[in-house]
């Protein structure tokens, strides 16, 4: 009608037409998202209150809504994650289980008495009391790399001690075993240089 009087309506449709193509992808967004949401809710890959690594976030879940999942870090940060993303994402969920692996890798010299540090570690271990006896705390050689013996020592705990007892036996770690005369070796490089 509008073009009957003589005003150019091409403006007007073009304008019409991007508001919608707008519209349309705000709305595919929101459905992909609330789609997620149904799906997060009714598989419960995760719940509130569970410590989850997803989208590159890890952190507890503060709450799942129809639309996006709320992660509070472990810095106190809130991350908000859209449901389509996380619904398709790989999820690492580390609270599903009663108990969890802790362990420690620890680089030691060349020519250090690995028989001696396997019994400092047990020792240091031997101490912890949050430490599970079943199954039996286990240390070993992990890997011969190029400037130190890697040694691993595993334990299980409870999955709410975890922290505590891997930030505690870290800390022991350190200071016990050189004190023991053990060394923590630096990553080295030796250089030969030809005479011409």
């Amino acid at each position: 009608l509008i073009g009957f009087v003589g005003i150019d309506t091409s403006g007007l449709a073009a304008l019409v037409v991007s508001l919608g193509a707008c519209v349309g992808l705000a709305l595919n967004g929101a459905l992909s998202n609330l789609a997620g949401g149904i799906l997060i809710i009714v598989t419960r890959p995760f719940r509130v209150d569970d410590f989850i690594e997803a989208q590159g976030v890890s952190g507890t879940v503060a709450s799942i809504s129809l639309f996006n999942t709320v992660v509070h870090t472990t810095d106190k940060r809130t991350i908000y994650i859209p449901n389509n993303a996380i619904s398709t994402s790989i999820i690492n969920n580390s609270s599903t289980a009663q108990t969890r692996r802790c362990s420690w890798k620890v680089s030691v010299s060349y020519g250090d008495d690995y028989d001696k540090i396997r019994e400092a570690l047990l020792e240091i271990i031997s101490r912890e009391k949050r430490i599970l006896s079943s199954p039996a705390p286990v240390v070993r050689i992990d890997a011969l790399a190029d400037s130190a013996v890697v040694v691993e020592a595993r334990v299980w705990v409870l999955n709410s001690d975890y922290w505590d007892v891997y930030d505690s036996i870290t800390e022991i770690i350190y200071k016990e075993l050189p004190e023991r005369g053990d060394h923590f070796p630096f990553p080295q490089l030796d250089v030969h240089i030809k005479g011409q």
